[in-house]
């Protein structure tokens, strides 16, 4: 039986939410979580049970998973070696086996489970299923270092077809999305998750892209924890990136997060999962967590500003 004190948490945590409920019931958001999320179970849980509750107050949720640290340990149990460049995969064709096997055969299903215990209606879907996501294999390309990379069977997306994931969320499911696609041709292609994200956050017209990461959110300093940037636009994320500042897996993520605010979405939160109820916390409350990227500060209210700080 709940006490006094408890069910007057309850009643003004509701009252508290009540107002971005009403704000975003509707409305697309597009989440993505690392891997590293969906290595632990309780994490797991806990990463499902927020995006769970965003459903069911009305905001149609589409969940994308990455699988980086899934492949890098099976490939290492076959005797693989893993090579990244720029913070970015190189895949050969042993590899892109066991990104399918990890991607499509263990972590969207494990993550449909979790769905299935919490009575969440979602659904699996990868790049691949009905055009979802149309891609190129990626052609060489220069390094940060001035080197030519051959990514291997890595793809750059030509066209996300929303329609699909717009009939899902319209019939009450949830899109969990594997970011696994394919050419013309059919040959598998390993896209990174957060590009797929920023593609998927833009041709939906999304309100908000939540990047779910190990990292606190983006920091002035990549060698200082207590460095974490709580707003910042575009301008502010590329000195950045020439300064030094964004180290290897948040280079491509800041390539997404400008892709994404680039094609019309107007908010871009890179929050941890370390933080409990992280996605909770940076949806309905003031404060919010982590960094939220904007296209220009200027256009942020002096309210907004006030909170991130």
């Amino acid at each position: 039986m709940t006490t006094k004190r408890e069910r007057a948490i309850v009643v003004s945590a509701l009252k508290h939410a009540a107002p971005y409920i009403r704000l975003f019931k509707g409305k697309v958001f597009v989440i993505k979580a690392g891997g590293e999320v969906f290595a632990d179970p309780e994490l797991t849980t806990a990463l499902v049970e927020q995006v769970g509750i965003l459903h069911q107050v009305g905001i149609r949720t589409v969940l994308i998973h990455g699988g980086g640290p899934q492949s890098t340990k099976l490939a290492s149990d076959l005797g693989l070696d893993t090579q990244f460049v720029d913070g970015r995969r190189v895949t050969d064709s042993e590899s892109l086996n066991v990104a399918a096997m990890i991607l499509n055969g263990q972590i969207n299903t494990r993550i449909l489970a979790a769905c299935r215990d919490l009575q969440i209606p979602a659904v699996g879907i990868s790049g691949v299923d009905a055009g979802l996501i149309r891609a190129h294999k990626r052609p060489p390309v220069e390094s940060s270092a001035g080197e030519s990379v051959d990514y291997g069977y890595v793809g750059d997306i030509d066209a996300v077809d929303a329609d699909i994931l717009r009939k899902q969320l319209d019939n009450g499911l949830m899109p969990v999305v594997s970011p696994l696609s394919c050419d013309e041709s059919g040959t598998l292609l390993n896209i990174n998750a957060d590009t797929v994200a920023a593609a998927i956050a833009a041709e939906l017209d999304a309100e908000k892209l939540i990047l779910v990461t190990g990292a606190t959110g983006i920091l002035e300093d990549v060698n200082d924890p207590g460095s974490l940037i709580s707003y910042i636009d575009r301008k502010h994320l590329k000195t950045l990136k020439e300064k030094g500042s964004l180290a290897d897996g948040m280079l491509p993520k800041a390539a997404a997060i400008d892709a994404a605010i680039g094609n019309g979405v107007s908010r871009v939160h890179v929050i941890s999962y370390k933080l409990p109820d992280s996605i909770l916390l940076e949806v309905f409350t003031n404060e919010g967590t982590g960094t939220l990227v904007v296209d220009d500060i200027a256009a942020l209210t002096p309210e907004e500003q006030a909170a991130e700080s």
